[in-house]
């Protein structure tokens, strides 16, 4: 039998995606109300918000560092229970066409990063005595579609203000 040869480009370009590395670029956590927020804790239930954003930047050739930054307040009686920041990032060598590499980039290497900022990010709650922070799965290919689509948008607003 025959085995299937890969082809010239796969040769060349391995897979499509190589995390090379991951680390926490940036931590931090504060309770700001302590030690009094543990008391108003037990009085008023607390109201957590969570803002993610991902970000992709060049390294060298084919090699790009993607950001997963995740930003989380915890409020409990009208009072800062914690902050919790988080820049977890990663490595990556993508071999796609350029015109798939935003999306990979934004998309895919994201979802790779998740689980491990979701385990950090539990951790650190915990350990700071809190209940552990445990984030649901997340969109990334919602959040690349509203960031496509306020960049169209932009860029339409800035070509009728030119004209």
């Amino acid at each position: 039998m025959a085995e299937e040869q890969p082809t010239t480009a796969e040769q060349q370009d391995g897979p499509p995606i190589v995390v090379n590395a991951q680390y926490v670029k940036d931590l931090s956590f504060e309770v700001p109300g302590a030690p009094m927020i543990f008391a108003r804790m037990q009085e008023a239930p607390p109201n957590i918000n969570v803002n993610i954003d991902v970000r992709a930047n060049p390294v060298d050739g084919n090699m790009f560092e993607v950001e997963l930054a995740i930003h989380a307040t915890c409020e409990s009686a009208n009072e800062k229970a914690f902050i919790l920041e988080l820049l977890y990032a990663g490595l990556f060598t993508i071999n796609v066409p350029q015109e798939h590499r935003s999306a990979v980039l934004l998309i895919e290497c994201p979802r790779l990063l998740f689980p491990f900022a979701r385990n950090i990010l539990a951790d650190v709650s915990r350990d700071g005595g809190f209940p552990p922070l445990m984030l649901g799965p997340v969109d990334f290919v919602q959040m690349y579609q509203a960031q496509a689509g306020r960049q169209s948008e932009n860029q339409s607003e800035g070509a009728a203000s030119g004209a």
